[in-house]
């Protein structure tokens, strides 16, 4: 299975744009999206081209493939959108052997994580900082944001695919890649 990763749109018809351009090309089975979506939030500066009702319009053109998790800037009036589930504050992901915890990153993360066991996989953003760490043998990753880096780093999204995650700058340049 290939799933592209991503996180923290934030209302961007802008760079939602580019991810949909990037999902195209990609050709994934499922696109993760790990919350935030459509609202910016108030510790946020606007994105460019803020655009929450453009961004669920592109995001709805894909829903039969969106897999989602409800973010810290999610609300009940954004499922009303949205015509895929993105209330949930987690999913869970069997492949390849593995057990990916998919969650926005507010309730856990490397420093507090759900109950996994060594070698399994916590996804998350919220940190807007794409990461690769280990924490208590719990493989911990983030795409970083698709909008609103943070700490200098890339607009970005992450694909997985046969054991292989790669990091990816929004026009598709792959800069990281974590073999497990």
């Amino acid at each position: 299975m290939k799933l592209m990763i991503a996180s923290d749109i934030h209302g961007s018809a802008y760079y939602c744009k580019k991810l949909m351009d990037a999902f195209d090309f990609e050709s994934p089975d499922r696109l993760l999206l790990l919350g935030d979506l459509l609202y910016h939030g108030p510790r946020n500066d606007l994105p460019r081209d803020y655009a929450p009702k453009s961004v669920a319009a592109m995001l709805n053109d894909c829903a039969g493939k969106v897999l989602c998790v409800r973010g810290n800037c999610e609300a009940e009036v954004d499922q009303m959108l949205l015509e895929f589930p993105v209330l949930s504050d987690s999913c869970l992901i069997f492949v390849d052997g593995r057990t990916m915890f998919a969650t926005h990153g507010h309730i856990y993360h490397k420093a507090k994580l759900p109950p996994l066991t060594c070698g399994d996989i916590l996804l998350s953003g919220h940190t807007h900082v794409p990461e690769a760490a280990t924490s208590n043998g719990v493989i911990c990753l983030n795409p970083g944001s698709v909008s609103i880096p943070k700490e200098e780093s890339a607009h970005s999204y992450m694909l997985y695919e046969n054991n292989v995650f790669q990091w990816k700058d929004i026009d598709g340049t792959q800069y990281k890649t974590l073999a497990l």
